[in-house]
């Protein structure tokens, strides 16, 4: 974040909002001590992170947490290649 903040800033966000909006929205940045502009900007940033980590957030089905946790507790065994990875490093490393 530090180096977006470090460039040029040449966008622009425009909205429309009611004077009533605006009072509010003035009020809330004065009693955080930041300019409107501000204020708008980290609560959009806060808000546009939230919703992108919520959707990108994996959320399981219980038929899927269930499976998920079968195959915790009862893993399948080691097959025929990792065996041999597995017996293959045991000869090298002297263990």
């Amino acid at each position: 974040m530090a180096a977006t903040q470090t460039q040029e800033k040449n966008a622009r966000l425009e909205a429309r909002i009611t004077p009533e909006q605006k009072e509010f929205f003035l009020k809330a940045a004065a009693l955080t001590g930041r300019s409107l502009t501000d204020f708008v900007v980290a609560s959009v940033q806060e808000i546009a992170t939230r919703a992108v980590r919520d959707h990108e957030t994996m959320i399981l089905s219980i038929r899927d947490r269930e499976a998920f946790v079968t195959a915790l507790l009862n893993p399948p065994l080691p097959g025929a290649r990792l065996r041999k990875a597995a017996r293959r490093y045991k000869e090298r490393s002297g263990s």
